[in-house]
């Protein structure tokens, strides 16, 4: 049992992916509202982020995992409209943000309340759409994986992305001593140093390896935020510290082919990666405890701010996808919903 409101629709607008292809193969359907279990809350959707994982999953390289939803979409921001009868932290009317493994292009999603968040005091929803699988994945592998701490170095590749802007916000906040990105223009060189990072690299007309020497006077940086892979996963062994961290999070540029792995032994260094979307409710409510701990009042403060590019409606997710697939943007894309659009 669970309390809803009696006004809910049966059905809503929720896209689908008709099959693996480009953002043509995303398509508006209608589809039943989904009925929380006793442990999830129903969120009416304002707003729902657009993440490179949804872009897999829309090629069919990235398929859910067991029980999730078909429909993209890991995070999203709305209110509360429905309570499963385990839950005790939320009810009706709450405004909140989520992280779900699948399920968020729609008008109504169901989320596990041990990864649904209340709003931070003056965060607007379509900022909040674009926080919980960017911030918890940044954390994660930035601060939890690769253990970056104050007065270390980092370089973030990928600087404009989603990622590579929440990841230079956190770096800064926690005290970093130098960011350095890569950026493919000077449009995202000037927008990445204007958000906090000390240099960013324009990787097409620069090497990084040669500009990390030069910016670390030889010594390399601590550690390394890497979604490229390919070619980048030999060239980040050169570019790091003595007992350096790198941190694979995506792997854009496919798998790394003629690897030396001598200099990972010779400087000591420590290569990890992970994926956000498999681990358990329990493990990504740890992160999101150390996100409402730390980041939170950062929020409040006005210290921390979603870099959202720009938002489409829920039934142009099509033109959503073409222009994360050009790679101009920096910062977010989110889609916004009717009931944001009448809020």
């Amino acid at each position: 049992m669970f309390d809803v409101l009696p006004s809910l629709p049966a059905t809503m607008t929720a896209i689908e992916i008709t099959q693996p292809g480009g953002p043509e193969v995303l398509v508006p359907m209608q589809r039943p509202v989904p009925q929380p279990k006793a442990d999830e809350v129903l969120i009416r959707i304002h707003g729902a982020g657009v993440n490179g994982p949804d872009v897999f999953q829309r090629k069919g390289q990235y398929a859910p995992p067991p029980g999730a939803s078909d429909i993209p979409g890991l995070e999203i921001a709305g209110e509360v409209v429905a309570v499963g009868s385990a839950v005790h932290r939320f009810k009706r009317g709450d405004l909140v943000c989520a992280l779900v493994t699948g399920g968020g292009y729609a008008e109504y999603a169901v989320a596990n309340h041990n990864v649904t968040m209340k709003l931070p005091a003056g965060l607007g929803m379509v900022d909040a759409a674009a926080m919980p699988e960017t911030l918890t994945t940044v954390w994660l592998n930035l601060i939890q994986r690769g253990e970056l701490r104050a007065g270390e170095s980092v370089l973030i590749h990928g600087g404009a992305s989603g990622i590579g802007t929440t990841a230079t916000m956190i770096a800064k906040a926690m005290g970093a001593s130098k960011i350095i990105t890569t950026v493919g223009s000077e449009a995202h060189r000037e927008a990445s140093l204007l958000l906090g990072a000390d240099h960013a690299i324009h990787y097409l007309e620069e090497d990084f390896v040669t500009k990390v020497d030069e910016f670390t006077s030889g010594k390399g940086v601590d550690v390394i935020l890497d979604i490229i892979a390919g070619d980048y996963v030999a060239k980040n062994f050169q570019a790091a510290a003595m007992n350096g961290r790198i941190v694979q999070v995506s792997v854009l540029k496919g798998p790394a082919k003629e690897l030396d792995l001598f200099p990972l032994m010779a400087k000591r260094l420590t290569l990890v990666g992970s994926t956000l979307r498999s681990r358990s409710y329990e493990e990504k409510a740890a992160i999101i405890a150390e996100l409402e701990a730390h980041v939170w009042p950062l929020i409040e403060a006005g210290q921390f701010k979603p870099q959202v590019y720009r938002a489409f409606t829920l039934e142009n997710a099509r033109g959503a996808h073409e222009l994360i697939d050009s790679g101009v943007h920096f910062g977010k894309i989110v889609l916004t919903t009717a009931a944001h659009l009448s809020a």
